[in-house]
């Protein structure tokens, strides 16, 4: 049954409460969606993906590209209607209006991000220890980790314009090393030191047919492409976000594809897919192969540095405005909307999301090679194309619900292709993900229902107190 309080929109903050600052403007948020695409998915999945499918590693994310397009549509229609904080969670439980059903959407897109802001504090330690020769135990690298993550939060709580310029100039670093990758693969292959022919050879692992192969690597692939729904919890600190939305997020989208899709075609036609598919840093492998002189084996962990730091600070913030957010709309406890009234940020939400990082962080820790870090990347993946699934149907039953100014208006059908398509890479039988990746997810999904059982728990309570 729906919780009577959600079907009102609140419109304005309450009147104790400072509303959130303005200040991303088109070029901000441009950079803001670009440095959350290109985040850890690029340096490390390329080899996997070609594992799947050989020299066609251009391919799969091609294909995540279209996927994540049609859906950015839907985000885009719903964003510019309803400009505010909690993106997929807001709009489900507009369309669908059911507690529990809301309750797990905001879970799942905060538990995403805060989990890729963990692996990613992680995969920071790691590369730091890597860059000054430090001591590479796992109890100094989760310190590190650790302390990442209480940097992030301070950042973080100084505010959106230093995060977002923070954001910049991480963007800028971990896009000039992707671009150094491409620029140094076309050097090679204008010279003649590249098999061309490679990248459109498919081989497909012996237990799998095309068709499944390319949808496994999809899938991979898609995680690569995740980032730019995070921007919709940003829009209400975007200045005019009906108008810059839609021409900022396809650019976005536009610009990691292409990046993508060249990283991919350089790496395949410099290194053999057999050596490219068991190499753990395939950047660096095809870099080496083209210019063997070149050091870049000693800049990759500081580049990788930037490139996980930026992925933990953008979903960080984007976990603690989907808290803000989902409390201002009442779905959980109003402690969680409290902003701070000199810098305007929303500090109860940091501190929350940030206390969560930190404890997953010794979690995985406990086993850091466990297979719940190296499904991680997947089950992020799945859970994510489950909520855009639900956001393509959402954007068709609001459309029942005018709103009283312009907004982006997708076609019809794309929704309908964008729901087909994200349910394919999630099951199983269509998409070939390991079968560790839904024990996650379901284990993740337990502690949500949970969770909500507590909540509905204590609301009851306050109510018959309150009689």
């Amino acid at each position: 049954m729906s919780n009577p309080s959600w079907t009102q929109v609140i419109k304005t903050a309450d009147s104790e409460q400072p509303e959130l600052k303005r200040a991303l403007g088109p070029g901000l948020l441009l950079l803001f969606i670009v440095g959350d695409i290109l985040g850890t998915g690029v340096y490390a999945l390329t080899g996997q993906v070609a594992a799947e499918v050989g020299g066609a590693a251009w391919l799969p994310f091609l294909l995540a590209f279209a996927v994540a397009t049609v859906t950015a549509f839907s985000y885009l229609e719903l964003v510019t209607k309803y400009p505010q904080a909690a993106g997929a969670a807001l709009y489900t439980h507009k369309a669908f209006g059911i507690h529990f059903f809301t309750f797990i959407v905001c879970f799942i897109v905060m538990t995403s991000g805060i989990t890729s802001a963990a692996t990613a504090s992680r995969a920071f330690a790691v590369n730091l220890s890597v860059g000054f020769g430090l001591p590479s135990d796992n109890f100094f690298t989760m310190m590190v980790a650790l302390a990442f993550i209480v940097l992030i939060m301070l950042v973080n709580l100084r505010g959106v314009t230093e995060s977002v310029w923070l954001n910049v100039v991480l963007t800028l670093v971990e896009l000039s090393g992707l671009l150094l990758v491409i620029m140094i693969g076309l050097w090679a292959i204008g010279g003649g030191n590249a098999d061309l022919s490679r990248v459109v050879a498919f081989e497909t692992p012996e237990d799998k047919g095309i068709l499944l192969a390319v949808s496994t690597a999809t899938s991979l692939a898609f995680f690569a492409m995740v980032g730019f729904e995070d921007s919709v919890n940003m829009a209400e600190e975007t200045k005019e976000p009906s108008r810059i939305f839609p021409k900022m997020m396809l650019t976005g989208l536009g610009i990691a594809a292409v990046i993508y899709v060249l990283v991919s075609i350089c790496v395949v036609a410099l290194v053999p897919i057999g050596e490219l598919a068991g190499s753990e840093t395939p950047l660096v492998t095809a870099v080496n192969a083209a210019a063997p002189d070149f050091p870049i084996a000693d800049l990759l962990p500081f580049i990788s540095m930037f490139a996980v730091a930026n992925t933990a600070l953008i979903n960080m913030m984007m976990a603690s405005r989907l808290l803000y957010g989902m409390s201002k709309q009442k779905v959980l406890p109003g402690f969680l909307s409290k902003v701070q009234k000199k810098r305007r940020t929303p500090w109860a939400a940091i501190l929350f999301t940030s206390a969560l990082a930190l404890g997953l962080i010794v979690y995985v820790s406990l086993d850091p090679k466990g297979s719940i870090v190296a499904l991680l990347g997947g089950t992020t993946s799945l859970l994510l194309l489950a909520v855009f699934a639900v956001v393509n149907i959402a954007v068709l039953v609001l459309r029942r619900q005018p709103v009283d100014h312009k907004h982006f208006r997708t076609a019809r059908v794309l929704p309908i292709i964008g729901a087909i398509t994200c349910l394919y890479l999630v099951f199983p039988w269509t998409s070939g993900r390991p079968v560790g990746q839904y024990g996650i997810a379901l284990a993740l999904l337990a502690i949500g229902v949970i969770l909500w059982a507590i909540a509905r728990a204590f609301t009851a309570a306050a109510e018959r107190r309150s009689r």
